[in-house]
């Protein structure tokens, strides 16, 4: 077989320039000493690199939301524990000024640093983080969750969502505290309410306070479907307890409706879930108890909804909402919605809306003032100065089965100023009302406590999502290294061997180009 001198150059070329390149492609796995730098390397291994390489990113990604996460729960608990601190001292105020010692300036004393605890804690439940977002207030982070109504009064300005982060494959976790989950949503113990019904003018003689809800299931299942009660004392030591049908239920009470004429005894009677403080109080002169304290009644039940209500900044008038009231209870439980706008179309016609009004909304009652009053929707709310066309308020019920820790501590503040001094049975309403008070202090820690256990049960989940994305972190950079990585020896070895077969091949090229056939002649 002759192959041509061309034929030769050109082969031995060819395969010069393939050894080198594989020469220079193992001098840069090398220095490197990586087996992949390019897709044309090992195009499957590459393929595997990048799939690992997004995993990476994610997992980076998964650590810096922890993080991020750790701290943002770490600033809410502590918020929550500073919280939880004041309201401790709230309720060593109230339980020192609920003693009978206490002379009207000491009231006042404990009223005015209650005043600051209430400061104190709308301050924290105001609180923002490190970037200026307010920690309560759900999504709407740029709103403060808590401002004061014109009736002294806190309302909620937050929503009730939370802000997710990934934290995982397929695996969020809350990174917000809601003010409606942390404070809105505290139970009221103090939900019911009595009226003196008998005699026309109270003689001091029986004092029932308003009571407070000791069993919530209790409460719930058997006490408001029978109210309002009739609560009557037969004699000094027997009260008859009557349902709204007349039915009677005294055996529900505690010891079947018998109580002790003790003078200031202070005693419980407890009823279908609602605990009543009763004192009875006999005069000078009241030799037949019986006869003295036979004949006083109460209504008994459940505290009516109330209203919050506020104008529209833009209303062309000055008129205002001055008292709100349900006047129709069966329209009300039906019609009014949970939220509400009164819109007026002139001086007396208006037209109530299901909050918030769109340009779709149709209203859900409508009608025309009498006499300074606008009843809608089974509720008559009064109107101070002369509405005109275009005026709007906004309107909020409130059905007082919760009530935020603002609120109580304003309550408890009204009740520590009222003056005492030498009104025994003034006295007594006031150790019932800072009863309540203190049971809604407790029910509001409760709240707060709650909100800390799920803050610490999502760090909990951070720990270990933490470590479950270390393992996985360490798993991924192991298993790319298998593949990216070369053997240092082995890739050495490789490029001696190639570096020493272009030098044969140059040697060889060199000696073979110098024969022919004019070198035998």
């Amino acid at each position: 077989m002759r192959i041509s001198t061309a034929q030769y150059y050109g082969t031995q070329a060819a395969d010069y320039q393939r050894n080198f390149n594989n020469a220079l492609a193992t001098a840069a796995e090398a220095s490197s000493l990586q087996r992949i730098n390019t897709a044309a390397d090992d195009p499957v291994g590459a393929g595997r690199l990048l799939r690992l390489g997004q995993q990476s990113a994610l997992l980076e990604q998964y650590k810096g939301n922890i993080n991020s996460t750790k701290n943002t729960l770490t600033v809410q608990e502590s918020t929550l524990d500073s919280i939880t601190d004041a309201l401790q001292r709230a309720k060593e105020i109230g339980l020192a000024a609920n003693n009978g010692n206490k002379t009207d300036a000491d009231r006042k004393a404990y009223a005015a640093e209650l005043s600051q605890i209430q400061q104190q804690v709308l301050g924290l439940m105001n609180a923002k983080d490190a970037d200026g977002n307010y920690l309560f207030s759900g999504s709407k982070t740029d709103t403060a969750p808590y401002s004061q109504n014109v009736d002294g009064t806190y309302t909620y300005n937050g929503d009730q969502t939370s802000i997710n982060l990934g934290i995982g494959d397929g695996l969020n976790v809350a990174t917000n505290t809601t003010g409606w989950d942390a404070f809105q949503q505290t139970i009221n113990t103090s939900r019911t309410q009595t009226q003196m019904t008998a005699p026309a003018v109270d003689d001091g003689r029986v004092v029932l306070t308003n009571g407070t809800v000791g069993t919530a299931a209790t409460y719930n299942s058997k006490f408001t479907g029978g109210e309002p009660y009739t609560v009557s004392f037969l004699s000094s030591t027997q009260l008859k307890i009557t349902d709204a049908l007349g039915n009677d239920v005294t055996s529900e009470a505690t010891q079947n409706g018998v109580v002790s004429n003790a003078n200031g005894a202070n005693q419980t009677v407890s009823f279908r879930g609602v605990d009543l403080k009763l004192n009875i109080n006999l005069k000078t002169g009241d030799t037949n108890p019986d006869a003295v304290i036979a004949g006083h009644s109460f209504q008994l039940s459940v505290t009516p909804d109330s209203f919050t209500t506020a104008r529209s900044p833009g209303n062309p008038s000055t008129a205002v909402i001055t008292g709100s009231s349900v006047s129709n209870q069966a329209a009300y439980t039906s019609t009014f919605p949970g939220g509400a706008v009164l819109k007026f179309t002139s001086a007396t016609d208006f037209d109530l809306y299901a909050a918030p009004v769109t340009a779709d909304s149709k209203p859900v009652s409508s009608g025309t003032m009498v006499g300074g009053n606008a009843t809608a929707a089974g509720v008559t709310f009064a109107i101070g100065g002369t509405p005109a066309n275009g005026d709007q308020f906004s309107i909020q019920p409130n059905d007082h089965q919760t009530q935020n820790v603002l609120d109580t501590l304003g309550q408890m503040m009204a009740a520590l100023n009222t003056p005492l001094d030498g009104d025994a049975v003034a006295k007594q309403k006031f150790q019932g009302a800072m009863e309540s008070a203190l049971g809604n202090l407790d029910s509001a820690g409760n709240q707060i406590g709650a909100a800390i256990t799920s803050i610490g049960a999502r760090g909990q989940s951070l720990d270990d999502q933490s470590t479950t994305n270390q393992s996985l972190t360490l798993a991924n950079a192991t298993t790319q290294g298998s593949i990216r990585d070369s053997d240092p020896a082995e890739v050495m070895t490789r490029l001696t061997l190639q570096q020493t077969m272009l030098q044969a091949a140059q040697l060889a090229f060199s000696k073979i180009s110098q024969l022919g056939l004019f070198n035998k002649i």
